[in-house]
Parts: C-alpha cells; sequence; structure tokens
C-alpha cells in the first residue's frame, strides 16, 4: 500500500491507535488488518511484544513507523497502531440493536460501542449525517470494541426500519414517552433496538409515532444527561430485564 498518511475520512482504510485497539483489530478482525506499526521507543514492552507476535502469527506485516505513528495519533506517545481496512456489516436479525440517529461526537459513539459490547449488545447502527464511525479517534474511545461488533451505517432511519420492520423500536425522548422503569417491568419482545439522538437536538419529533418512546427520569438538578451515559443506563436496564 502507499506511504501513510494522516486520515481523511475518504480514505478506504484507517488506523486503531495504541496496543490495546491495535490488539483488539487483530483478535477481530485479522482479515481487514493490512498492516502493523510499532514504535521504535516501544521495544521491550510486554504489550508491543504481544501485538508483534500475534501479527506475525497472522502473516501480517510489522514496521518500525514513529512519524506516521505521531501522524495518525497527533501525540509523540502513541507506541502501535493497526492499519485496517473500513467494513460494514449486515446486523443479526435475531438480536438486539443500538441505533444512533445523526450522533455528532466521536468520542460519545465510541463510549456508546464499549458499553454495548460490554452488556452483550453487539449490533450497532448509525444513521447519517453522522460523526464518521471509523475515525482513528472514535475507534480509540472505543478502545477497539469497535471490531468486536457488527456494525452498519445506514443513509437514513427509514432504511432502517425498512430492512428491520418487524423489530420494537424504543426512541429515548421526553415527547409521548413512558419512564424507564415501567418498561423494564413489562416483558420484552424478542427484538427490540434502542433507538438515540444527537446530542445536541435529540429525536425529530416524529419519532414519538415509531415505536414505545422512553425517557429516563432523572430530577430537576441538571437538565438532560450526556448521551453516553443515558445510553449506557438504557443498556443495561434492557439486557438485564432481557436476561431474565
Amino acid at each position: 500500500m502507499p506511504s501513510l498518511e494522516g486520515y481523511r475520512s475518504h480514505l478506504d482504510y484507517s488506523y486503531a491507535p495504541g496496543i490495546f485497539p491495535a490488539m483488539e483489530c487483530l483478535l477481530h478482525r485479522p482479515e481487514k488488518v493490512r498492516r502493523v506499526l510499532v514504535h521504535s521507543a516501544a521495544a521491550g514492552r510486554e504489550g508491543v511484544g504481544k501485538l508483534t507476535a500475534e501479527a506475525e502469527r497472522l502473516g501480517i506485516r510489522v514496521e518500525e513507523a514513529d512519524r506516521a505513528l505521531a501522524r495518525i495519533s497527533g501525540k509523540d506517545n502513541c507506541f502501535a497502531a493497526a492499519v485496517f481496512e473500513k467494513f460494514s456489516d449486515r446486523l443479526a436479525d435475531d438480536r438486539p440493536h443500538v441505533v444512533l440517529h445523526c450522533p455528532g461526537d466521536g468520542g460519545n459513539v465510541g463510549t456508546i460501542i464499549r458499553t454495548a459490547l460490554g452488556f452483550g449488545v453487539e449490533d450497532l447502527a448509525v444513521i447519517r449525517p453522522c460523526v464518521d464511525l471509523f475515525d482513528p479517534k472514535t475507534v480509540r474511545a472505543s478502545m477497539g470494541s469497535l471490531f468486536g461488533m457488527r456494525v452498519h451505517v445506514y443513509e437514513n432511519f427509514a432504511e432502517y426500519r425498512q430492512e428491520f420492520a418487524a423489530r420494537q423500536l424504543y426512541p429515548f425522548m421526553l415527547d409521548a414517552s413512558i419512564p424507564l422503569g415501567e418498561i423494564l417491568r413489562e416483558k420484552l419482545p424478542e427484538t427490540w433496538s434502542l433507538v438515540f439522538g444527537n446530542e445536541g437536538s435529540g429525536l425529530p419529533a416524529e419519532f414519538s409515532g415509531y415505536g414505545q418512546p422512553v425517557r429516563i427520569e432523572s430530577n430537576d438538578k441538571v437538565d438532560s444527561l450526556n448521551l453516553a451515559i443515558a445510553a449506557g443506563i438504557a443498556i443495561y436496564g434492557f439486557t438485564t430485564q432481557y436476561k431474565k
């Protein structure tokens, strides 16, 4: 492949910066990894040694690339990265989904991915316009959990609904909604999708007519919850009830 450049959204590849995200990429998406980059200052580090050994076992090229790592991460202390091809998956029909409608913050998206995977939700739909799912900052925020998820970016919400028409939707919003606790006292359907809106504007008003809108109740000390926090509360509640 050509010389590496700083990340741009039009590229067909991206980077997983950091030893742990790079290892997660190797473990879960080895067929997508083009090469592994290591820093000369990382010699003797246990994590880099394991990363290098795994890459060599898989027949993936490992190269020393100090300046490329600095360009990729914007830092001088990034000791490794995986260079991987972007991917898109078919979401599972029979598993829970998290749907992010027009998210704008890569840190929030990365945190939600990590939280969802931690509680066993392995399918993520993202609706455009949205943050770049493969931006290295988003990948790093997920700590590599992105590679353990099935992910698909849809042009609009109608496209997602058409593909999964039989699913019960739970949009998180204030209008026409009922408290999360009340929902969790009911028996959940076999398949469900938790739908969250943009950090600033939330979900459009028409989502109050989709499925069963839900709200997370809090006191009047704050006006709203951070998107990643709200999603974490909802995912925990739904997956805990789902397993009963």
